[in-house]
């Protein structure tokens, strides 16, 4: 057996050994989303829509068709919502990346978390009739800055601030477990898109030729694309598979390899590093030591293991893709 957790079958929760089988949930499901306006919500719900599946979505403004009322600091929420839902997908969190990291803003990266999570595990606990599966988001950083270990859903949590925020937010989920709804916690790498996340901060450097490594580059990029972090949920919706899944492509790369094959992607040249100080005046120095020079090498091992097939495994690929999408 490895010694890095890769290859070990995840255990199953006691309380989802009993669970309907895949094959008892609905072709077509009535889904219940939050976070449906965020990069990965906004794809998901076209997704979700072309496949035939109908996506009802909560929202903090005033409700339109298909939309429903709810306030996680309030603790509220329309019950109508979950009438006749399947599943219930939760992407909602403010953005990690979007600002320095004072006490206030990790005060609010953790409520906006966790306010949100609670109040929909208990709402779904509470039903008489339940969905039958709840897929909440988490991130990569649950494993913390790990240098060259190969880290599956089996590895130990790391110790920082993205950690135990990543900790927290999924035993957040710990209502809906004990009802045996499946849960799945979605523990998502960084996401190619030209339409959100870094790879969009990115590219006006890289295609004036002055993008460049962080650093020594050394760190590892656990990166996914957005067609295929699309693809994974959907894909989660109707397989077996309960607990912490990663979502990250099966082929991560050192940040010297991610600049070099997104300035290739681009035809231009990425020899200028970008010196620590400068992000870190801006951003703050924990946030930049924790996204940007630290780093985790994880593999999808869950996803595969259920039958997952990536249409972009590898960077090149991936990047060809999204550079080129329209």
């Amino acid at each position: 057996m490895s010694t890095n957790g890769i290859g070990r079958e995840p255990p199953l929760p006691e309380q989802l050994v009993n669970r309907p089988s895949p094959a008892t949930y609905p072709v077509r499901m009535r889904i219940l989303m939050s976070g449906g306006s965020g990069l990965i919500g906004t794809a998901l719900s076209a997704r979700l829509d072309a496949d035939g599946h109908t996506v009802v979505r909560l929202v903090r403004r005033a409700a339109k068709d298909g939309e429903f009322r709810w306030d996680p600091v309030a603790g509220t929420v329309d019950l109508a919502a979950f009438e006749g839902c399947d599943a219930v997908i939760n992407l909602s969190g403010a953005g990690i990346g979007d600002r320095r990291w004072t006490a206030e803003y990790k005060d609010e990266l953790l409520s906006s978390r966790l306010l949100a999570t609670e109040l929909l595990a208990a709402t779904m606990a509470s039903l008489e009739r339940k969905p039958q599966v709840f897929l909440s988001g988490s991130a990569i950083g649950w494993y913390g800055d790990r240098g060259d270990e190969r880290l599956d859903e089996l590895s130990a949590p790391g110790d920082d601030f993205l950690s135990d925020l990543c900790q927290q937010w999924e035993g957040a989920t710990a209502a809906a477990e004990k009802e045996s709804i499946r849960t799945v916690h979605l523990r998502t790498g960084i996401v190619l898109s030209k339409r959100g996340g870094a790879l969009k901060k990115q590219l006006p450097l890289f295609k004036l030729g002055l993008g460049g490594r962080f650093g020594n580059g050394h760190q590892w990029q656990s990166w996914i694309s957005i067609d295929d972090v699309v693809g994974a949920i959907s894909h989660l919706l109707s397989s077996e598979v309960c607990g912490a899944v990663n979502l990250t492509a099966p082929n991560p790369v050192t940040n010297i390899e991610f600049t070099s094959m997104l300035a290739q992607a681009l035809h231009r040249p990425a020899f200028l590093p970008v010196p620590s100080f400068g992000p870190k005046l801006v951003l703050g120095s924990e946030l930049v030591e924790s996204l940007l020079l630290g780093g985790q090498r994880v593999l999808p091992t869950a996803l595969q293991r259920y039958g997952f097939e990536f249409q972009h495994p590898t960077l090149d690929v991936a990047l060809d893709a999204v550079l080129h999408s329209s």
